[in-house]
């Protein structure tokens, strides 16, 4: 059968990498295209774009890259044309594939939704278009089974594909994670930053991070960063501060830190999941931000939190990533602070709540046969 799946940013496409694997172990004929990412493609997909021309996020960013989306839009629904795919799977992205499913199913095409948009964060209403234009949705959270519940629409948890996702990087790195770290810092023990995949959010976000390596001496300062993103990007922000910049490492940096400055996504899961203690950050163009706290639900950003529905990691958000807050609360998740053994401990339940592996396998196979059972 043929698949065409879209994702829009870099962790769609970790996402989607483990999904083509498990639909190439279901289908062994799978014929599979895709809007993604490096990832996608070394796991078997045809990559037509590459989610560094599409990731758009923020107002503003949307409103100047307007034409450019519209392309896209256009160009997308052209190559569904040409492929004719069994069925359109979409990842997450929102702003762009709830537009390409009203077009999808308009045209007849079967569409199923994998990892729910957070609409149980906000604008809610937008989930009638997922009643109205998505044939199945598959989600990764178990809170989440309420909230579509709650709006007739039936869904199923297969469990949480990072859950795999993080056991492979770590296995892979080894015995080397180490040697890979100190060979270029000495001794120093590492605290990680993950300042997030878009120019926009290293831009707002890592300047305020930075602000406090000087309080921290005895450590090396890593910044993950993402090869989507230009080096000159990082080194202006770092400037002259004794911080080291390793891209496309992160999970090396992580394995090898004794805590880490994380940006609200994806990123704060992975991090807990690797069992490193955490302080969330998030900072956005004032505009974004206004409108951000009229729409948004729900009591926390990060998804460690929503899912344990308390706060595990403290979350510091716009004003609030200052100085004075961060070197209070960096300091009590290092070693012998007053918050890590509690962070660390609530880390396994939510391990427990994310369920056993084998979900990238699960799902991939539950839409194999739905396909085959739809098709007969």
């Amino acid at each position: 059968m043929r698949y065409f799946i879209i994702a829009g940013e870099q962790s769609g496409d970790l996402h989607g990498s483990n999904l083509v694997r498990g639909l190439l172990k279901a289908d062994h004929n799978a014929q599979i295209y895709c809007w993604g990412g490096d990832l996608m493609q070394t796991a078997g997909a045809t990559l037509l774009m590459h989610y560094s021309k599409t990731a758009f996020m923020g107002f503003m960013v949307i409103l100047k890259n307007l034409k450019v989306i519209k392309r896209n839009l256009s160009l997308c629904k052209n190559q569904i044309k040409e492929t004719n795919p069994d069925v359109l799977i979409l990842i997450d992205y929102p702003g762009f594939n709830l537009r390409i499913a009203e077009y999808a199913k308009k045209n007849g095409f079967r569409i199923y939704y994998y990892i729910s948009p957070k609409f149980w964060a906000w604008k809610e209403k937008r989930v009638e278009k997922i009643k109205k234009y998505v044939d199945r949705m598959y989600i990764i959270f178990p809170f989440e089974m309420e909230f579509y519940i709650k709006h007739d629409i039936p869904v199923k948890f297969y469990g949480n594909p990072l859950v795999d996702e993080i056991g492979e990087k770590i296995s892979s790195a080894g015995n080397n994670i180490r040697d890979f770290i100190t060979s270029g810092i000495g001794d120093k023990p590492v605290i990680a930053i993950l300042a997030g995949s878009r120019r926009h959010e290293v831009k707002h976000i890592l300047p305020g991070m930075l602000n406090i390596v000087h309080h921290f001496p005895e450590y090396q300062f890593v910044v993950a960063g993402v090869k989507n993103l230009p080096d000159e990007l990082y080194i202006k922000i770092i400037g002259d501060k004794p911080v080291m910049l390793i891209k496309e490492k992160t999970y090396e940096i992580l394995s090898s830190a004794q805590a880490a400055l994380v940006a609200s996504g994806t990123a704060t899961l992975e991090t807990a999941l690797v069992g490193i203690p955490q302080v969330v950050c998030y900072k956005g163009d004032f505009l974004s931000a206004l409108i951000a706290w009229t729409l948004i639900k729900v009591r926390y950003i990060s998804l460690v939190n929503l899912i344990m529905d308390k706060e595990v990691v403290k979350e510091l958000l716009q004003y609030a990533i200052n100085e004075k807050n961060l070197l209070y609360e960096l300091k009590a998740i290092l070693p012998g602070g007053s918050k890590r053994e509690q962070i660390l401990a609530d880390y396994e339940a939510l391990r427990e709540k994310l369920g056993p592996a084998g979900a990238s396998d699960r799902i991939a196979a539950e839409m194999v046969g739905r396909l085959e059972m739809e098709k007969k």
